[in-house]
């Protein structure tokens, strides 16, 4: 399941869980862009369920995607994911310090307000 909720002009929530094949990266992408056209300085919650990794036709759709993929990130400021996965939550603050200009802050599944809260948080 991959589902991304526009939230006001600034933020989106992304959920995920299950696997991705090449048919739901591609919807997975085009809902990314869609929903966050016209964003900037923004803010996203991802909220990740249990999932399976993505098929190879998938990790070819994205990668084939990649510069479209370079400018929906930059719309965004922060990123906050919740995952009850330790190592998810690691890696996703690990990809935050490779992203310039996005900061990353990975939460448990009971921390949600936190998250929320940190989002909302802007300088």
């Amino acid at each position: 399941m991959f589902h991304v909720t526009r939230i006001g002009d600034s933020r989106i929530d992304v959920d995920f869980s299950g696997k991705l094949d090449s048919n739901e990266m591609r919807f997975a992408l085009d809902e990314l862009m869609r929903k966050s056209e016209g964003i900037e300085h923004g803010q996203m919650l991802c909220r990740i369920g249990d999932f399976d990794w993505p098929t190879l036709g998938a990790v070819a759709v994205e990668l084939s995607r990649i510069p479209e993929v370079f400018r929906f990130i930059r719309r965004f400021d922060r990123c906050a994911v919740v995952c009850a996965r330790e190592w998810v939550r690691k890696a996703s603050v690990l990809e935050g310090t490779l992203i310039p200009g996005l900061a990353v802050k990975a939460f448990d599944t009971h921390q949600l307000t936190e998250a929320h809260y940190w989002l909302e948080d802007m300088p």
